[in-house]
């Protein structure tokens, strides 16, 4: 499909490298009925006890489930990493749900699926949850947002 844009700023055609220019800042933001927002979170959270056990299978399995519930609440994931003992993730989310419900959502949903598709992890971690209590968030700017990048990247 091709869009075909004709913009005019005070009786002049705006040129094509000029438009693209202003498209491409805009559609960093997202819009609602009446906010144009970008809330990018970086979050990190960790097993039971640190355990070294988001390896193989489990993170591949992780990284789905992480992908699915962005998906169903309508976020974007910008950058994961799931290292043996912990899991990076940098967040694009609307402003109408909370950090901490944000992160109740991927630890609950996760924890419960991963504990009945792995029952092999009881033996490591047991009780009701998968992760331990708790995780970091630290919001993104857009200076900060590479640098983020660049540390989940290389971890």
């Amino acid at each position: 499909m091709v869009i075909i844009v004709e913009a005019v700023e005070q009786g002049s055609v705006l040129r094509s490298a000029e438009l693209k220019g202003i498209l491409k800042y805009m559609s960093r933001y997202w819009k609602g009925s009446q906010t144009t927002h970008r809330l990018m979170y970086h979050l990190v959270w960790v097993p039971k006890y640190r355990k070294r056990v988001l390896k193989g299978k489990v993170a591949e399995r992780l990284a789905d489930l992480i992908q699915e519930c962005a998906d169903l609440q309508r976020w974007k994931i910008e950058e994961l990493n799931i290292q043996e003992d912990h899991v990076h993730v940098l967040v694009r989310m609307r402003p109408e749900v909370s950090v901490s419900r944000m992160v109740q959502l991927f630890k609950g949903m996760t924890s419960k699926i991963i504990r009945e598709e792995f029952p092999e992890l009881k033996e490591f971690l047991w009780g009701k949850s998968f992760w331990a209590d708790g995780y970091f968030a630290e919001t993104s700017g857009q200076v900060h947002e590479s640098k983020i990048r660049e540390y989940i990247r290389n971890q």
